[in-house]
């Protein structure tokens, strides 16, 4: 995925201050593909992309299981085109997977379980990482599905700089994004059970405040010590792209409703820009303690925006939908320069009505307590883009 600023855009053109940069946005995301009568995750996925290739191209990616495919969207400026390739993305890859008589759900982690150990898809660097964590890819539990999102940067330096600023905002949009109350079968008990999972990996976790330099020595050290595989393994929430000029925000889970990832999309380049001002002003990052910033973490996976949240920063317990308005009137200066305040306002109070994924999960389960519904309530949901 290609992903640049466009830069020097003129007040007139994009209501902007003039010589400001609108940071592009891009969005990757990792679905699914479960039997249409059982609802059961199957290895199909290298016959749904065969299908789907044709038409996408490289937008249409293997990912780690071969249950999962995934879809990457184009460098873009707007939100409605974003949106819109999104849904093409999603229309192409579901008919593919009905013509493997499949579905393609979005959701963080399967709600029916395996009915058989995980296959990892063929390909010399996955079955690399398989050999080595072979506790991680050889049960039932192993497969997750996120959502990561793209904003167009100039380089490492600014990618490293926003990450440091963003921090605290971070387990808020995790909550926002939260879907995937289910696994193996049963409630987890979690709102994200997929955040518990994915933090089984080496390189999972909050990014560490670093400079350019600094990220050039731990990453080189990550590597030659055999903590990772290979740069592409840093899966920190916040991270910079080593192939595009990118900063990568990768807290989120899967999300069915279309709609929440815009949202979503629109919150991480609407606080990268109103930080903006702050890093240009020399302004440090909040230095935030490791553990409040673990539990916020911990937090927003298990109540999503039910209950309470941790405030990192203030260190205060305070509801989890009172954080996602802190985080959406952090996020005003920029959602304005943008042109997005008002759709995202929009956005922003559907969610706040539904109370999430996570939260829709468990309602369509409520009614009949089948865990076939929540399947298929998740695919007419991501088909419905």
């Amino acid at each position: 995925m290609v992903i640049v600023p466009v830069r020097g855009i003129e007040q007139s053109k994009a209501g902007l201050p003039r010589g400001t940069h609108r940071m592009t946005v891009g969005v990757e995301e990792e679905f699914l593909i479960v039997d249409r009568d059982t609802g059961i995750p199957v290895a199909r996925g290298p016959r749904v992309l065969d299908a789907a290739v044709p038409v996408l191209g490289e937008q249409a990616q293997t990912e780690f299981f071969g249950a999962q495919v995934e879809v990457c969207t184009r460098p873009t400026p707007s939100l409605s085109a974003l949106r819109a390739e999104l849904a093409l993305l999603r229309k192409v890859m579901g008919e593919a997977a009905a013509g493997e008589g499949c579905l393609l759900v979005a959701t963080g982690t399967p709600a029916v379980p395996p009915g058989r150990p995980l296959t990892v898809t063929p390909g010399e660097r996955y079955e690399r990482m398989a050999a080595r964590w072979p506790a991680l890819t050889g049960g039932y539990d192993g497969m997750v599905c996120g959502c990561h999102i793209h904003v167009g940067v100039t380089g490492h330096a600014q990618a490293l700089a926003l990450a440091n600023h963003m921090r605290p905002w971070l387990p808020t949009l995790q909550a926002i994004a939260a879907n995937s109350p289910f696994s193996l079968g049963r409630d987890s008990g979690w709102a994200s059970h997929r955040s518990v999972e994915y933090a089984r990996w080496p390189g999972v976790g909050p990014a560490p405040l670093l400079d350019e330099a600094g990220y050039e020595r731990l990453a080189d050290h990550l590597v030659r010590s055999g903590t990772l595989l290979d740069r592409r393994m840093i899966y920190w929430h916040a991270r910079p792209s080593e192939h595009v000029p990118t900063l990568e925000i990768r807290v989120c889970d899967v999300n069915a409703d279309l709609d929440v990832v815009v949202l979503l999309t629109a919150l991480v380049r609407g606080l990268a820009t109103s930080l903006m001002p702050d890093i240009g002003n020399g302004q440090p990052p909040p230095n935030l303690r490791d553990p409040r910033l673990h539990a916020a973490h911990a937090l927003a996976a298990r109540r999503g925006l039910t209950g309470e949240g941790l405030d990192p920063a203030r260190g205060e317990y305070v509801p989890a939908l009172v954080m996602a308005e802190r985080l959406l009137e952090r996020a005003v200066p920029g959602l304005a320069a943008t042109g997005d305040l008002d759709l995202a306002e929009e956005l922003f109070d559907r969610v706040r009505r539904s109370g999430g994924g996570a939260a829709r999960q468990r309602a369509a389960h409520l009614r009949r307590g089948r865990l076939t519904d929540v399947v298929s309530e998740l695919a007419r949901t991501t088909a419905a883009a």
